[in-house]
């Protein structure tokens, strides 16, 4: 007699969407298991959804999604493949088997963490470019994005503390940069 095999996969996704396609291509990867149950927390831990996928109601996807919650992580899909091997396992065989993959696939990827920085454009002339682009590259609080070379240049970027950064920028050009609020981004913290 054999044993079922309980495969988690985890996937970093950033929307609903995004999830749901990731959840389509595994489930065509993997057609032959039988069960690929999902859970997935999306959008700073504002949505989150789970599927038993065949299973008893409530013994893959929630625990699934508990787990995921406990560690208070978002833009993350846990995907974990069921191959069934002949022994049924009960509703608490079941839930201990998927949380249990879950939680193991966690433990082995480890985690990041992530922050929501405030995203500027900085703008100077080329006679400026060069070192300040070189001391921005050397802070810990920004994150460099693109630089474009136009009639001016731009530097697209992300930090910590826009108000630090943008005193920083004046002082380190002495007041000819022109900085520009352009939104917020997740990043990674390393």
């Amino acid at each position: 007699m054999s044993r079922s095999r309980f495969v988690c996969a985890l996937y970093r996704v950033d929307s609903e969407g995004a999830a749901r396609e990731r959840i389509e291509a595994h489930r065509r990867a993997h057609w032959d298991a039988s069960h690929n149950c999902t859970a997935y927390v999306v959008e700073e831990g504002r949505s989150a959804r789970s599927s038993d996928d065949g299973e008893p109601a409530g013994t893959a996807g929630v625990p699934m999604l508990e787990v995921l919650r406990a560690r208070g992580l978002t833009d993350v899909l846990a995907v974990v493949t069921r191959y069934f091997g002949g022994v049924k396992l009960g509703a608490g065989g079941l839930v201990r088997a998927y949380g249990g993959a879950v939680s193991a696939a966690l433990d082995q990827a480890g985690t990041v963490a992530l922050a929501r920085w405030p995203r500027l454009e900085v703008r100077v002339g080329y006679g400026e470019a060069g070192s300040l682009e070189g001391l921005l590259r050397l802070r810990e609080d920004v994150r460099l994005l693109e630089v474009v070379f136009g009639a001016e240049v731009v530097f697209d970027l992300a930090c910590a503390d826009a108000e630090i950064l943008v005193d920083w920028v004046a002082s380190q050009t002495a007041g000819a940069a022109v900085v520009v609020p352009a939104g917020t981004l997740r990043v990674e913290l390393s």
